[in-house]
């Protein structure tokens, strides 16, 4: 037995595959159910106990032996594979990264609060999940009021201490969280997402996005107001621009007001967008209720302000003319693609 290991461990020695066929022959004639290395262990049981102490260690070291060329031939010929399947040419130039490109609502927003903060505006933000004080009370919307309905609200939790949680309907509860936090003066904008329960359509969605403003002070006028929004128009939508301001009602201002402008899709003559009438509503805006002023403990007979907002969603169809505000939430790459240079 010990001359047949050392015959074969020279074999295996010079043992050298050109093909994955070799070598599976190879592992048979050696490592099979059948083969030698089998059959040398079954031999092993007939020897006496002296040959077994001096020729179990010799066949295990075999073994070993063989099982190892196996594996190196093995690993060489996969990497053989390799490099003649790959198709990576050195000489190529390299693969270039395709560019993203900032979402339509992104760009809007930005280009609505630097507009702002050149008016001395600062941005605030807040919770998306509100209660009842900041959402609604603080803001003079009475019990009865239809946006405290299920039908508007995403409600999370009925009563409380602070009353009824929901998703927040508006941005205006940061202006509320502001007002208690500090002291007048304030001049701040608050971006942000907001949520109602609402059928969704090419003209309105479950969740939207709003840019609010607010400004406090002493011998604040709506002609301020006025005069700030003007310029906010011709700067976003470009000189030329017309405005008109039709009366309105809102709890958390008075006298309240829709600031509409000239259909920038259809220049005013008339479209499916404007409905036909040359103007589109773009926000919301007027004279804060003394009432919200006491509920943020701010002395309505010392302090006026005006607050306004508008939905980013309505901005952007009009500056992109997008008809449809669904494809700001469907992700399709094919709609996003189209705005990589507006990169900003």
């Amino acid at each position: 037995m010990q001359q047949k290991i050392t015959q074969y461990t020279s074999e295996i020695t010079n043992f050298q595959s050109k093909n994955a066929e070799e070598l599976e022959s190879f592992r048979i004639r050696f490592l099979g159910t059948k083969g030698i290395i089998k059959d040398l262990f079954e031999a092993f049981k007939t020897v006496s106990a002296e040959e077994k102490r001096v020729l179990g260690k010799v066949l295990n070291e075999f073994k070993q032996m063989a099982e190892a060329k196996y594996q190196a031939l093995k690993e060489s010929l996969e990497s053989v594979e390799k490099s003649e399947n790959s198709e990576l040419d050195l000489t190529l130039p390299g693969e270039g990264f395709e560019l993203g490109a900032r979402h339509p609502l992104s760009l809007v927003r930005k280009e609505i609060i630097e507009i702002f903060k050149k008016l001395g505006f600062n941005v605030a933000e807040g919770p998306e999940i509100e209660d009842d004080w900041h959402n609604f009370s603080a803001l003079n919307f009475p019990e009865e009021h239809p946006a405290r309905d299920m039908q508007d609200t995403f409600f999370i939790k009925k009563g409380g201490e602070k009353g009824d949680i929901a998703l927040r309907t508006h941005t205006s509860s940061v202006q509320v969280r502001m007002m208690e936090a500090g002291k007048p003066p304030f001049r701040a904008i608050m971006p942000g997402r907001v949520y109602r329960n609402e059928a969704i359509s090419a003209r309105a969605h479950c969740f939207f996005h709003q840019v609010e403003g607010l400004y406090i002070d002493e011998n604040v006028s709506f002609a301020d107001l006025k005069q700030t929004l003007f310029h906010f128009v011709q700067e976003l939508f470009g000189e030329g621009t017309k405005v008109r301001f039709r009366p309105s009602y809102f709890p958390f201002t008075e006298p309240s007001a829709e600031m509409d402008i000239s259909c920038s899709i259809c220049k005013g003559v008339g479209c499916q967008f404007c409905k036909y009438s040359g103007w589109v509503e773009i926000l919301g805006c007027g004279m804060v209720d003394p009432n919200v002023l006491e509920n943020c403990n701010i002395d309505s007979k010392k302090f006026t302000g005006y607050a306004f907002g508008m939905g980013i969603e309505r901005i952007t169809n009009l500056k992109y003319q997008i008809k449809d505000l669904r494809l700001f939430s469907e992700n399709d790459i094919r709609f996003l693609k189209q705005f990589q240079s507006e990169m900003i």
